[in-house]
């Protein structure tokens, strides 16, 4: 079985040895005589499952005690409207920073609860820099400030936090969560889609502080309010189980084979290196994110001509580096090198860049 290097931003790849055990696990998990994508959630076996991906979550990432961890559904980009109907209750207002496609529609739905301010917006050069932040511009009364913390179509990140006082820090975290250590006291809400980093697609992560919970518009949806999952250990409804259960495995794999997030950080920086060392000594192959702001998990890069873009990736897929296709909005090449991603991945890569720019350079 010849498995490729998928440099897709999501669904992404999933560690080799937690798919080998999911599959494993696939007809008889633990003994059970079932498999996890058929058992009830209400069991007692399942209820193992969900609170052990709880409390490795907690462990790995270091989460405060006074944070409930909550598993939903609807993607992150359900947390666009679960936000402000939670949250913008108390001067109906909040402050963004947009920094990509994902900031500003989390800007929009806010828009439409209550009052949304931009205080910052790189979108004059396309989003290639996170832009300087002045606190004088951040609103005193806001409910909440909101950033997304990796921009997974632009390539770049926060490396530094908005200072935001006694306002509560919300951060969209889905292409960044787990790839190196978070402080998470720094925010009052942390969310992520896990189909990048965690786990497949289906599963949404929110980590939120206990006192930002109960405050809900009276218009909110029952299952829109955090109250409702919080209240209920994520089983209000039935969850995403299988999808859980992977998220299990990941972290497992994050704590005792990886050695945790500082483990996972240095990885990750070693594998950013490769590409972005490449890419600063290329005449064929140029980065497109201003430095100081590049991710460590999607590296955006184009060469001098559309048509030299679409052989590349052409030719790279042939040669098992897929998904290398930019984003549909800004074209080029996109490199999504999350935790799953090993280095011998990107070393390959960045041979066959080099090879392709000797080529046709």
């Amino acid at each position: 079985m010849k498995r490729v290097y998928n440099f897709s931003s999501g669904p992404s790849m999933l560690p080799e040895p937690v798919l080998r055990r999911a599959a494993d696990e696939m007809l008889d998990y633990q003994g059970s005589g079932q498999s996890v994508m058929e058992m009830s959630h209400r069991s007692k076996i399942y209820e193992g499952i969900i609170s052990s991906a709880e409390s490795l979550l907690r462990e790995v990432m270091n989460i405060p005690d006074n944070y409930k961890v909550l598993f939903l559904q609807g993607g992150a980009s359900s947390q666009f409207a679960m936000v402000p109907l939670n949250l913008m209750t108390k001067n109906n207002k909040a402050d963004f920073v947009l920094t990509g496609q994902w900031a500003t529609k989390a800007y929009k739905e806010a828009a439409r609860y209550g009052t949304a301010n931009v205080v910052a917006s790189s979108k004059d050069k396309t989003f290639t820099y996170i832009p300087e932040l002045d606190p004088s511009t951040f609103s005193k009364d806001a409910d909440y400030f909101h950033i997304c913390m990796n921009n997974t179509i632009y390539g770049t990140r926060f490396t530094k936090l908005p200072e935001t006082g006694d306002v509560p820090l919300v951060a969209d975290v889905s292409s960044c969560i787990l790839s190196e250590p978070i402080d998470v006291s720094k925010f009052g809400i942390l969310y992520a889609g896990a189909q990048k980093n965690m786990a497949p697609a289906g599963l949404t992560v929110v980590i939120i502080r206990e006192d930002l919970i109960g405050h809900a518009m009276d218009i909110t949806p029952t299952m829109l309010n955090y109250q409702t999952h919080a209240d209920n250990g994520s089983m209000f409804n039935t969850p995403p189980c299988y999808t859980i259960y992977i998220c299990m495995l990941v972290l497992d794999w994050l704590k005792n084979t990886i050695g945790g997030l500082e483990e996972m950080k240095k990885i990750n920086e070693k594998k950013a290196g490769i590409l972005y060392d490449f890419l600063d000594h290329s005449k064929l192959f140029h980065g497109t994110v201003v430095a100081k702001d590049r991710s460590l998990m999607n590296v955006t890069f184009v060469t001098e001509s559309e048509e030299l873009n679409a052989k590349f990736v052409k030719e790279a897929a042939e040669n098992g580096f897929v998904n290398l296709k930019g984003h549909r909005t800004v074209g080029g090449m996109r490199a999504s090198i999350y935790n799953a991603m090993p280095v011998e991945g990107v070393e390959k890569l960045a041979a066959f860049m080099e090879d392709f720019e000797k080529k046709n350079g």
